[in-house]
């Protein structure tokens, strides 16, 4: 085998490793109808769910949790990332809901974001906090 071959092999693995390890949510925008956990801002800024339990019960109960309004749908989830689309009742408008399950280090990153508009009323900050309040109830997180 080449050197190069052997070379490709060995940084692409790295790059795969340092990859999965360093998932990260989608930036907000500069408006405010955004929350996230890796936001660097205060205005973005959510606190990420610290689990306290079984990891892999934290994680199924937060998909349960999501779909239990009925107008939210997870459209796409791996081991440890989900999406979720959230529509509004009356005008229809879809939310983006990601998250991702950070094992190692025992907590759930979280997104909520509008698509469209400027401003949400808070609706995003409000999704994110009644996640919280069930997975609480369900204690597995603090």
């Amino acid at each position: 085998m080449k050197f190069s071959t052997i070379l490709y092999i060995l940084v692409m693995t790295i790059s795969t490793v340092t990859q999965a390890e360093e998932k990260k949510l989608a930036s907000c925008p500069n408006s405010p109808n955004c929350v996230s956990s890796q936001a660097t801002d205060a205005g973005h800024f959510i606190a990420p769910f610290k689990i306290t339990g079984n990891v892999e019960e934290a994680w199924a109960a937060l998909k349960k949790a999501l779909i239990s309004p009925s107008r939210t749908v997870i459209t796409s989830e791996t081991d440890n990332t989900l999406h979720a689309e959230a529509t509004s009742l009356v005008f229809r408008f879809v939310d983006d809901v990601d998250a991702i399950l950070d094992a190692d280090a025992r907590l759930i990153h979280i997104r909520s974001a509008s698509r469209t508009g400027y401003g949400d009323f808070g609706v995003n900050r409000k999704r994110v906090e009644m996640l919280r309040s069930q997975l609480q109830q369900a204690h597995v997180i603090e």
